[in-house]
């Protein structure tokens, strides 16, 4: 596998910057709804998505391309789904269509700079998905117990 070009690197980020933008909106949309034994969490990932969003678009930018201004499917998606565990649930499968992709783009970005931050933005999603899940153990125990 070689390494991607400008054309091809600034869709994939666009790509990125999209979902997590969706995963920032769902992230404070869902804050505000959640009680308050979840919002530190919530609010834990959101200020992560918001990180990413800015990282990429400064990756973007160096790479002298356009951030999109668009917002991923996720979001409407996301805010379809009812109840507070099952929309956390359905964050987590989105981190993990992060980590995938993620892990498909990495092995072609050649500039060290951007690849230590698409790596920092992989491990940061994997522990997301690992809080996330952690936090929605108990809930489940609970439910499957009633």
């Amino acid at each position: 596998m070689g390494f991607a070009s400008r054309d091809e690197l600034l869709p994939a980020l666009n790509e990125l910057l999209e979902a997590e933008r969706a995963g920032a909106r769902v992230t404070l949309r869902t804050a505000a709804e959640a009680p308050d034994d979840m919002k530190a969490l919530i609010m834990t990932i959101h200020r992560d998505e918001t990180r990413w969003c800015g990282v990429l678009t400064r990756a973007i930018h160096r790479l002298e391309g356009a951030p999109s201004a668009k917002t991923g499917a996720f979001y409407e998606k996301a805010m379809a789904v009812a109840g507070i565990p099952a929309r956390l649930a359905f964050l987590n499968r989105g981190q993990g269509w992060v980590v995938r992709k993620l892990e498909t783009l990495l092995p072609t970005v050649r500039n060290e700079a951007l690849h230590a931050d698409l790596t920092a933005m992989l491990v940061s999603h994997e522990q997301n998905i690992g809080l996330v899940a952690a936090n929605l153990a108990p809930q489940a125990r609970e439910e499957d117990a009633r």
